[in-house]
C-alpha cells in the first residue's frame, strides 16, 4: 500500500494540520498474508436482508427506495467520521477484493472484532477519537480549550493554520450531502400515507440541515401506525472512544411486523412500577420514565453507517436525548429477522459448545428475543442525571458512559423479566431466560474491548463468576447456571451500576472497566474453542433495493 495512504490513515485526512510532514512515496508497505484476511472474513456469516413487500402499496415501495438512498448517504458520512475524507482512495489502493470487503465491514483498516487492531501491516493504531478530533490532540488540550459547541454531539474539532482548535458543525461540514438527504426525506414525505410519519420525515429533513433534532425526536415518538420506519441521522456515540461525545451517522430502513408488535404493546405500561421496584436506594430511582413509550417488532431491510460497522445491532432504543426520554419515554424497535439470524447461526452453535448439556433445552428464540427486547426497554429505567445536579450521567462518565449504560440495560432487562414473570405477565420457563442470557454473554463478549457491548459483557461475566452465578465443568469445558446465585448477582450488579451512574463516579467506573472489563486466559481459551469450531462472531448483510426486488 502506498505510504501516502498510510499517512492519510494516520492522520485521518486532517489536512488542516499545517505542521504535518509529507510522506515518502518511494516504497510500498507490506500487507498481511491473504490467509489472514480470509480468516478475519470468516468471523462473519452472510445474511440476505429480504422481506415480503407484497402488502406494501406502490407509494410505500417507492418510499423504501428513497429511504435506502438516504441511508447510503449516511454510510458515506460515517466513512468520513470513522476514517477520513479519502476513504474511497484507500479502498481502491488495497491489494485485493478480500481486503476491500473486510475494510467495508470495518469502515477502515482496523478490525472492530479484534479490539481495533490494524489488519493492514504498517497501519498505525486507530485514534480513540476517530476523525472527530485532530489525531495529535490531547485530552488536556481539548478540556482547556474555550470553544463554542465543543461538547455538542454534532461538531467536528479541527485545527487552523496556526494550530489552534476550532469547531465545525456537521451540517456545514457535510452541507452538500445533508441537503441530498433532506431532499430524499421530503420526497418520501410527499408519498407517505400516514400523516404523523410524513410530519416526522419533514422535521427530520430540517433537523439534518440544522443539527437540531429535538422537534423531530418528539415527532417520532408520536408515529404509532406507520408500516414503514426510518431511523436516520447522527445518533450513537460509540465511535468516539476519546470522550464519548460525538454522534455518528447511521440509517435503518424497517418494515413493521404487525403480528409480533401486537404481542409487545403491553410491556411499556409497566415501566413506572418497575422503576419504583429497582434494587437500589430511593435517590437513584427518583426519576419517572416517560409513559409514551412503545415496543414494536420489525424486519430490517437496510443498515448503513455506524450500525453496520463490525457487530450488527439487533434492537434499537431511541431517542437518546434525555429531555425526550423524561417527557415521553423512548421507542424500542426489535429487529426480528436479524435477531433470528444471530440466534440460529451463532447463539445455538455456541450453546452446543459451552453450555452444559442438561441446560441446552433452555436455549430458545423466544427467550433470546425477550432478553434483547427488555435490554432495550431497560434503557428507560434508572437515572439520567447525576444526584449532584451537575449534569447528565453521560457527561459525567465520558468515554465509559456507553459501556456502563449497555451493562445497565442488560442487567435491568433481567430484573424486568423476573418481575414480570412473578406477576404472571411473561410466559415460558424462567430458566430459559437465564440460560439463554448466559449463552448470550459468550456471543457478545466476542465483540471485543472496542465495543461498548463487549466491555459490558466482560464486566458481567467476571462479576457473575465472582458471585458463583455459574460454574464450569473442567472435564467437559461447559458452563452451568446456578439459578439462585444468578438472581442474587443480578440484584447486586444492578445496584452497583445504578449507584455509579447516579453518583457520576468516573473513577469508580474506570476502575470497574479496568479490573473486570477484560478477558482472562480461561475465558479466552473458551472463545478460541468457538473459533476453532468455525462459529462466526457476527453477520454481514447482502442488502439493497435489488435484493428486495425493487430494481
Amino acid at each position: 500500500m502506498n505510504l501516502r495512504i498510510l499517512s492519510l490513515i494516520a492522520f485521518l485526512g486532517m489536512a488542516l494540520l499545517a505542521c504535518e510532514p509529507k510522506a515518502s512515496t518511494e516504497s510500498a508497505a507490506p500487507v498481511a498474508e491473504v490467509s489472514d484476511i480470509e480468516q478475519r472474513l470468516a468471523k462473519y456469516t452472510p445474511v440476505r436482508l429480504e422481506a415480503d413487500l407484497s402488502h406494501l402499496s406502490s407509494n410505500q415501495k417507492q418510499m423504501v427506495k428513497l429511504f435506502i438512498e438516504a441511508a447510503q448517504v449516511m454510510d458515506e458520512l460515517f466513512w468520513i467520521e470513522a476514517f477520513g475524507d479519502d476513504w474511497q482512495i484507500f479502498l481502491e489502493e488495497l491489494p485485493s477484493d478480500e481486503y476491500r470487503k473486510f475494510a467495508r465491514i470495518n469502515y477502515g483498516p482496523w478490525d472492530r472484532l479484534d479490539n481495533n487492531t490494524p489488519f493492514v501491516e504498517g497501519v498505525p493504531e486507530k485514534p480513540a477519537g476517530s476523525n472527530y478530533y485532530p489525531a495529535d490532540m490531547t485530552k488536556e488540550e481539548y478540556e482547556a480549550a474555550d470553544l463554542p459547541e465543543k461538547g455538542s454531539l454534532y461538531t467536528f474539532v479541527r485545527r487552523d493554520m496556526e494550530g489552534k482548535l476550532f469547531t465545525v458543525p456537521y451540517h456545514e461540514m457535510f452541507a452538500e450531502k445533508v441537503q441530498k438527504v433532506a431532499d430524499l426525506l421530503n420526497a418520501a414525505a410527499d408519498l407517505a400515507e400516514d400523516k404523523a410519519f410524513a410530519s416526522y420525515l419533514r422535521l427530520r429533513a430540517q433537523a439534518i440541515l440544522t443539527d437540531d433534532y429535538l422537534a423531530s425526536d418528539m415527532a417520532w415518538m408520536s408515529t404509532k401506525d406507520n408500516m414503514l420506519e426510518l431511523v436516520i441521522g447522527p445518533i450513537e456515540t460509540y465511535e468516539d472512544q476519546l470522550f464519548g461525545q460525538k454522534a455518528s451517522h447511521e440509517g435503518y430502513v424497517l418494515i413493521k411486523d404487525m403480528a409480533w408488535s401486537s404481542r409487545l404493546a403491553k410491556y411499556a405500561a409497566f415501566l413506572p412500577s418497575l422503576q419504583e421496584g429497582l434494587p437500589v436506594a430511593a435517590a437513584y430511582k427518583q426519576e419517572t420514565p416517560g409513559s409514551d413509550a412503545d415496543l414494536n417488532a420489525y424486519d430490517v431491510v437496510y443498515y448503513a453507517g455506524d450500525c453496520n460497522a463490525g457487530s450488527k445491532t439487533i434492537a434499537i432504543n431511541l431517542p437518546n436525548d434525555e429531555r425526550v426520554q423524561l417527557e415521553k419515554g423512548s421507542r424500542r424497535l426489535q429487529l426480528k429477522n436479524a435477531m433470528r439470524a444471530k440466534f440460529d447461526q451463532i447463539l445455538v452453535p455456541i450453546s452446543e459448545v459451552l453450555i452444559d448439556e442438561s441446560q441446552r433445552k433452555h436455549i430458545t428464540f423466544d427467550a433470546f428475543f425477550s432478553n434483547t427486547m427488555f435490554h432495550e426497554v431497560a434503557h428507560g429505567l434508572g437515572i439520567k442525571n447525576t444526584l449532584d445536579g451537575k449534569g447528565t450521567v453521560g457527561d459525567a462518565l465520558k468515554e465509559h458512559s456507553s459501556a456502563l449504560e449497555e451493562g445497565k440495560a442488560d442487567i435491568l432487562g433481567l430484573y424486568m423479566i423476573k418481575q414480570l414473570y412473578d406477576r404472571g405477565e411473561l410466559e415460558g420457563d424462567l430458566h430459559d431466560y437465564y440460560v439463554t442470557f448466559m449463552a448470550g454473554i459468550f456471543r457478545s463478549v466476542r465483540f471485543g474491548a472496542s465495543s461498548a457491548h463487549g466491555k459490558a459483557n466482560m464486566i458481567r461475566f467476571t462479576f457473575f463468576q465472582e458471585r458463583g452465578a455459574f460454574t464450569k465443568d473442567e472435564a467437559t469445558g461447559t458452563y452451568k447456571v446456578n439459578f439462585d446465585a444468578f438472581e442474587t448477582a443480578v440484584a447486586e450488579l444492578s445496584e452497583l451500576i445504578l449507584t455509579l451512574q447516579g453518583d457520576g463516579d468516573y473513577a469508580g467506573v474506570a476502575d470497574l472497566v479496568a479490573t473486570k472489563g477484560v478477558i482472562g486466559p480461561g475465558l479466552q481459551a473458551d472463545l478460541d474453542r468457538l473459533s476453532a469450531a468455525n462459529i462466526p462472531v457476527d453477520i454481514v448483510f447482502e442488502q439493497g433495493a435489488a435484493v428486495l426486488g425493487l430494481e
